[in-house]
């Protein structure tokens, strides 16, 4: 059965079937390797901060290169890797466009062009047979919804049904810096860690300080970018407010807690109601770090046609309030 054909028949209840991978080949054994590398990174950075925290080893400098490191590698995944590449929401310089998706790369979320042709692929099945990563895939009863939640926050990472960028980002594999980008994901995953190391020892003096960096502004940072960017793929698509329509059996929720952390991304609902939209905050009260940046590479001239919000689109889209 095709994926069309199981989307005709899906209720939107039911597990999905389990043959609708659209990847035939399964990963190799040294991806499957890496990939648990990177999911282990949570488990190490806990260990290793509780040894650092219990010796009373935090200091300044350790929470200033965290903060700066996840700000720039986030603010590489949303501004970047999503609202730019994925979805076209601003055209960049060609630097911008180089420089973002190789600050995207140092989150250890995987090649750019994968997460984007995994991420085209979600918004072209959401919570429906062939989505990657729907918390619904096993079902909509509470065993089911637990199995789906722990598959769409890591579980997923591991399976054989992987996404082929020709088929979804056939724009990128045509565009050489990208190809070039994409390729050199470990040396940045390497230098994502190297750099809070090298600055925590020239700001400090010394190898001790170097660590502390690496495991604050390295390991930390990493782990809890990793689990913000998975829970707008697990929880907010479980939990939280529908105020937009989406399509049918799209279920993605705004959910404020996460808006902060995720520099927007939160906003999941109004983002798969209008996914080429640069600001997904569009209601008062909304942070939306990520569209601000936006607007400030705009004023730079870095940034041009920049799709903004359009009050009249938003407002069709709105879900009507029951007086």
């Amino acid at each position: 059965m095709t994926i069309t054909e199981q989307q005709n028949v899906y209720d939107g209840i039911e597990p999905f079937p389990r043959e609708e991978s659209e990847g035939e080949a399964r990963p190799q054994g040294w991806q499957i390797v890496a990939t648990a590398v990177i999911v282990a990174f949570p488990f190490v950075a806990v260990v290793l901060a509780a040894v650092v925290v219990w010796g009373h080893l935090l200091g300044t400098a350790d929470v200033l290169i965290a903060v700066a490191l996840y700000a720039v590698t986030g603010l590489g995944v949303t501004v970047g890797f999503h609202r730019c590449l994925t979805h076209g929401s601003f055209t960049p310089t060609r630097p911008l466009r180089i420089m973002l998706a190789v600050a995207g790369s140092m989150s250890f979320q995987g090649d750019v062009i994968g997460w984007v042709a995994t991420h085209r692929r979600h918004h072209a099945f959401t919570d429906r047979p062939g989505d990657p990563h729907s918390p619904f895939r096993f079902g909509t009863g509470l065993g089911g919804q637990l199995h789906g939640l722990a598959h769409a926050h890591v579980g997923w990472l591991f399976t054989a049904d992987l996404t082929p960028a020709e088929a979804y980002a056939p724009d990128l594999l045509a565009d050489r810096d990208m190809r070039v980008v994409s390729a050199s994901f470990p040396a940045l995953c390497l230098v994502s860690l190297a750099l809070p190391f090298g600055l925590g020892w020239a700001i400090g003096g010394t190898l001790h300080d170097a660590l502390t960096a690496l495991v604050w502004g390295g390991l930390v940072r990493v782990a809890v970018l990793q689990h913000v960017t998975w829970s707008v793929n697990s929880l907010c698509h479980m939990i939280g407010v529908r105020p937009f329509r989406t399509r049918r059996h799209d279920r993605a929720t705004n959910l404020w807690p996460l808006a902060l952390l995720s520099f927007g991304e939160s906003w999941h609902n109004l983002h798969h109601a209008e996914p080429t939209c640069a600001r997904h905050g569009v209601d008062r009260w909304q942070i939306d770090p990520s569209a601000g940046v936006i607007r400030l590479l705009e004023m730079a001239g870095w940034a041009t046609e920049v799709r903004w919000p359009l009050p009249d689109r938003i407002d069709r889209r709105r879900i009507a309030q029951s007086p």
